[in-house]
């Protein structure tokens, strides 16, 4: 490798020497895992949160990217995946029979972290995050300055669409134990091949999940329940309806990737025509869904939005 990809890679798989993980604890005695990365000289802080299954390390390229430009960085891994717990017996599924303990988990996070410093505070939520992000914001949950929402999961990706998607997911709850997987992961390098382009071009980046894992296992999630694919096509169906959509103040930044695989992308940008106060960025087929872990053409794009937009609301 040459010394830059040498950096690149490190920034990806190395925790800053000044940054620290602790815990956090919700209000009914849940224990999240957290992240800090003050800046010596801030010209605010942001909160950074990832999707179902994320981990805080697969973020640590981007919030090095932020902390450059001079943000304080938090983050924190969802209740039940990562370094927080699990809801199910399985530790490899990742389930929910409800979102609501994310949006209040969320709200609960933001204010505690809001009451530890002043200055600017701003959201940049990916994919399940970016779903809760904007529940929490509709509720009145979080008061973030500017939020950036990154292939938000405003509505779900099916064969069979949405209706019966839910009729299927319904069904296959209530003839079996809702906690268990949807889906099966097979250990092979076609289902591997097929899941690193559903998320990513880069094939380095990709495989930094895996030196996580390996690193730390008991991170790895694998599916999600069949409870949180019902829970999933019901509360985007809901989200996609409510009417405070269109009297939502906060400034948003949606980057949306019209190729994705795992959310509807049109569903997004339905959305985002409600919203009083977008910008709306699209990215066609150069990406996949993780839009911030990317090739190097989209990332950076999306990093001068993402650096422009705060910029404005900062």
């Amino acid at each position: 490798m040459t010394p830059t990809t040498i950096d690149a890679t490190r920034l990806r798989r190395e925790m800053a020497a000044d940054a620290r993980l602790s815990c956090w604890t919700a209000p009914d005695g849940w224990r999240h895992r957290r992240f800090d990365w003050a800046h010596p000289d801030p010209r605010g802080r942001i909160l950074v949160q990832g999707g179902r299954a994320d981990v805080i390390e697969k973020y640590l390229e981007t919030i090095a990217h932020l902390h450059d430009r001079g943000w304080s960085v938090t983050a924190f891994d969802w209740r039940g995946q990562g370094g927080s717990g699990r809801l199910s017996a399985d530790p490899r599924v990742g389930h929910a029979a409800s979102f609501d303990p994310w949006v209040a988990d969320l709200g609960a996070f933001w204010r505690d972290w809001r009451a530890e410093g002043d200055g600017a505070a701003m959201l940049l939520a990916h994919s399940m995050g970016g779903h809760l992000a904007l529940r929490a914001l509709l509720d009145g949950g979080i008061d973030p300055q500017a939020v950036v929402l990154v292939a938000p999961m405003i509505g779900i990706r099916s064969p069979v669409g949405v209706g019966a998607g839910i009729r299927v997911a319904r069904l296959m709850t209530r003839i079996g134990d809702p906690a268990r997987a949807a889906w099966t992961v097979r250990d092979d390098a076609k289902s591997a091949g097929h899941r690193q382009q559903l998320l990513t071009h880069s094939v380095e980046r990709y495989g930094d999940e895996a030196f996580w894992y390996a690193r730390d296992p008991a991170l790895l999630l694998g599916p999600p329940s069949w409870a949180w694919v019902l829970e999933a096509f019901v509360a985007c169906t809901r989200l996609q309806a409510d009417p405070r959509l269109a009297t939502l103040a906060t400034p948003i930044l949606m980057l949306v990737a019209e190729a994705d695989g795992l959310v509807d992308a049109q569903a997004a940008l339905r959305v985002a025509a409600k919203l009083p106060d977008v910008q709306l960025e699209r990215f066609g087929v150069e990406s996949a869904h993780e839009i911030l872990r990317e090739d190097d053409a989209v990332r950076l794009r999306a990093y001068r939005l993402i650096d422009a937009f705060l910029e404005a609301h900062g």
